[in-house]
């Protein structure tokens, strides 16, 4: 899927992959569902891969909702840049590791539908025109809710597709 370029088409294509995402954990038994991955990577299992879209959601969301109330913070929080996010991931897993899959699954469809009525309250001009806001540096509010929605939930598509493919029939 490309990667959107609009509001519509930023809602649509967020709103189509969460679908297509938990449509492949639904086609999957239970049992599949907890079964560790069988490839090394961070996330071990399908509640690790929720859980990452999860805190990557209240990212998004602290960070819009500061701003907007004149409350200056970067997206990454300290000490984290974009250098060094990948061990502020390790970190959201570590924290998550007695989180269940239903608990995961919860939390990733609140923080989802808080995230796409946040979204649409922008219009298209302020989602996609490159320093609208002043906090976004010199990117557009909308590359970071794509990066945050409909571009990683393709990535956890992704990984939950090559998860079930390990699996024995």
């Amino acid at each position: 899927m490309a990667r959107p370029t609009t509001k519509e088409q930023l809602l649509q294509y967020s709103e189509e992959n969460f679908h297509t995402l938990f449509a492949l954990i639904g086609s999957m038994t239970a049992e599949q569902q907890e079964t560790p991955f069988g490839f090394e990577d961070r996330d071990k299992n399908v509640r690790d891969v929720l859980i990452h879209l999860y805190e990557w959601h209240r990212l998004l969301l602290q960070w819009i909702r500061s701003n907007q109330a004149g409350r200056k913070m970067n997206f990454l929080p300290e000490p984290y840049n974009w250098k060094t996010y990948p061990q502020m991931n390790v970190e959201f897993w570590k924290k998550h590791q007695q989180t269940s899959l239903a608990e995961a699954v919860k939390l990733l469809r609140q923080s989802h539908a808080e995230s796409m009525e946040l979204i649409g309250s922008f219009s298209n001009e302020q989602l996609f025109t490159n320093n609208y806001f002043s906090w976004t540096g010199s990117t557009s509010l909308g590359s970071y809710c794509v990066s945050s929605t409909s571009s990683h939930y393709d990535w956890a598509i992704k990984k939950i597709k090559k998860h079930k493919k390990s699996l024995p029939d």
